[in-house]
């Protein structure tokens, strides 16, 4: 992957809408303290997905944004649109993140104050993961060792074994894998978790099942005791009934016999 073209607006000291051409072979940027070259890294940087606000010199996000200067006012929204040429030996892209047949690519991103920030590929909507992966895959991006800021030589001179290998990784283009190697160890503990919730989920279900079939042999018994009382307060009923009935029909004989007597 080859820059061919760096547009800013609102980005730090870019007040106003800059455009930078990269053109073929070494492009250099000079210029007095303070006109911006290190501006114009951090907005390499930042475009390419960086997250903390420390390694833009910023105290939050919101602080890549131009805030003012003399009679200029400050800015809500800053933006950082980086073109790329694709190489024949590139990987593939993300899947769903650009179309792997164009050669052209414009990553940009949006920060609006307050609101948080955006990324785009080729005029769509794109996860900063994607963004980052995109990068990676092309041994280059935020936390590329190929971006050296000021103090960094004399870091990589003393890098340690782990750091070494970073750097070896990202020479040989596997850098990307880590980066999706990662997002799937993310994905797979979350599924974890979620698998943990279902199980405590079914166990919680399982327990209630447990008492809901306990209450329903309850209710059941119940049904079966209430219809055998009714059935034994309807056949006491009767026999009273009946008893009474035989004791009327005697009474009535007696009372007969009284009378003809």
């Amino acid at each position: 992957m080859r820059f061919t073209r760096i547009r800013l607006s609102g980005f730090k000291s870019f007040g106003e809408p800059a455009e930078f051409l990269v053109q073929p072979g070494l492009t250099g940027v000079v210029g007095p303290n303070g006109c911006g070259k290190s501006n114009l890294v951090e907005a390499l940087r930042w475009a390419m997905g960086e997250s903390s606000a420390r390694q833009v010199r910023g105290g939050g996000m919101d602080d890549v944004i131009f805030a003012g200067a003399g009679a200029r006012p400050a800015r809500n929204v800053a933006e950082v649109a980086l073109s790329a040429r694709r190489e024949e030996d590139d990987p593939p892209p993300p899947p769903g993140a650009v179309d792997g047949a164009m050669e052209e690519i414009e990553i940009a991103r949006r920060i609006e104050r307050g609101a948080g920030s955006t990324y785009r590929v080729n005029g769509r909507e794109a996860r900063a993961r994607d963004v980052q992966v995109l990068f990676a895959d092309a041994a280059t991006g935020a936390k590329s060792a190929a971006l050296v800021s000021q103090g960094e030589i004399g870091a990589l001179i003393g890098a340690r074994p782990t750091e070494r290998r970073r750097l070896l990784e990202e020479a040989a283009g596997v850098a990307g894998l880590h980066a999706r190697r990662h997002e799937a160890e993310l994905r797979l503990r979350a599924a974890e978790a979620n698998l943990e919730r279902l199980e405590d989920v079914v166990a919680a279900g399982e327990a209630r099942l447990r008492s809901l079939e306990r209450q329903a042999r309850q209710a059941a018994r119940y049904r079966t005791l209430v219809d055998g009382l009714r059935r034994a307060e309807a056949a006491l009923s009767f026999r009273r009934w009946a008893d009474a009935a035989a004791e009327e029909a005697a009474a009535a004989e007696a009372f007969a016999a009284a009378t003809a007597a």
